[in-house]
């Protein structure tokens, strides 16, 4: 017997007859001798339509009702799903993130996993039942219903697996695994048939849309071994593990764009040591990851800092750095939402060198200009305008030699 963790996204489960469907596939699981623990997102649109709601009573509501608001989307389909499995003859019971024993952190809307009881979970399985359990949430010390941020469904299956020491993941999306670039814009994009922790951390966090960040670095550190794969078909997907010496052979695994970034620019501070600390530690203190980040050099006492945030924290990254300017000296935040990042990754760059330089001369070639640059052992991000990137992808696809014959 082995025991399995299936997650099925919001599109897998986006109306009655998506969730009977999938009601189909955990039931033929269970009936192969396994015991299932099922995590399951809100149904495509709702945590949008939630939002919506929200923002339409309230032009600034609290992140704590948010939570409460946004919660219920996930424990509407987990209740319709055991539904289903009923229907189908199979013995089924639904858990909020709470029931199930997930223990968050005090941050709202981004709450980060502290520990998780599995012991509920567990107590069911045994008894031979198929446990879904409400994705993207889990309850704070203080007893209030957190949320784990946009793909926390990710999150909580990958958690779920490494405490009930499962023996397999699967995370079912609308895609058949994780390609080279994005299908819709790249159309020579090919499916990668395994792909490392540090690869698929870095696509995740530049842009691919296929797999919450967070949750792959949990994966890497608890050494869960996943696989995404499409929930409309049963073709093999993408297993998601450690690097292997055959992994380097590639140069470039993927290319990534991210359109949800903008570009903040903190212009005549002063030029004293401190003042990039005071305005990364606001930042922070609201809960608000900045990616690239890039000082210039400062000239008559005056330096400029550029920095990346997602596009949703912009107005909190203003509010939070308001009081900063006062206390460094003064200063003006200006906020440009018309970029996207762009990176290509793989681990084969470790061992390879060029890679900057065909990736600099593709995007000049193309007259495409570069805004800011980063890099890691393992990525080269840009920024660039945001209505030549899908444009840029296409190109730096066929550079790397990724396109499929």
């Amino acid at each position: 017997m082995s025991r399995i963790v299936q997650k099925f996204g919001g599109t897998s489960v986006g109306d009655v007859e998506r969730i009977k469907k999938v009601a189909e596939r955990v039931k033929l699981t269970a009936a192969q001798g396994n015991q299932v623990v099922v995590v399951v997102s809100a149904r495509a649109g709702i945590t949008n339509e939630l939002l919506s709601r929200a923002r339409a009573v309230c032009k600034d509501p609290s992140e704590r009702e948010m939570d409460m608001l946004l919660a219920v989307g996930e424990q509407e389909t987990i209740a319709l799903t055991a539904m289903a499995l009923h229907d189908q003859g199979v013995d089924a019971v639904s858990f909020t993130g709470a029931m199930a024993g997930i223990q968050t952190d005090r941050a709202h809307t981004k709450a980060r996993i502290v520990t998780i009881d599995a012991s509920a979970v567990e107590k069911q399985l045994e008894a031979g039942k198929v446990v879904i359990v409400a994705g993207f949430q889990g309850i704070n010390e203080e007893g209030h219903i957190t949320t784990l941020g946009r793909g926390g469904s990710d999150l909580s299956a990958i958690a779920l697996a490494s405490a009930v020491k499962a023996d397999k993941c699967e995370i079912f999306t609308d895609v058949d695994g994780v390609y080279t670039a994005d299908p819709r814009i790249v159309g020579k994009a090919q499916k990668i048939n395994e792909i490392s922790y540090d690869e698929m951390l870095e696509l995740a966090s530049s842009g691919s849309k296929v797999m919450q960040p967070r949750s792959v670095e949990f994966a890497e550190k608890h050494g869960v071994l996943f696989e995404v794969r499409s929930s409309f078909n049963f073709n093999r997907g993408t297993v998601v593990k450690a690097e292997v010496p055959h992994m380097e052979k590639v140069v470039v695994r993927g290319v990534a764009v991210d359109k949800d970034q903008a570009k903040i620019i903190v212009s005549n501070i002063l030029d004293k040591p401190g003042s990039a600390a005071k305005v990364f530690r606001a930042l922070a203190d609201a809960n608000i990851v900045v990616d690239m980040i890039v000082q210039n050099v400062g000239r008559n006492g005056i330096a400029n800092l550029t920095f990346t945030v997602p596009q949703g924290d912009t107005l909190k990254a203003q509010k939070s750095l308001e009081p900063v300017l006062d206390e460094i000296g003064g200063g003006h935040v200006a906020v440009h939402e018309a970029i996207a990042k762009l990176s290509v990754v793989g681990v084969g760059m470790k061992t390879h060198s060029g890679v900057a330089a065909d990736l600099f001369k593709g995007l000049a070639d193309a007259s495409i200009n570069i805004d800011l640059i980063t890099t890691s052992e393992i990525k080269i991000s840009v920024v660039i305008e945001l209505d030549r990137a899908d444009e840029a992808a296409r190109i730096v696809h066929t550079i790397f030699g990724l396109d499929a014959e």
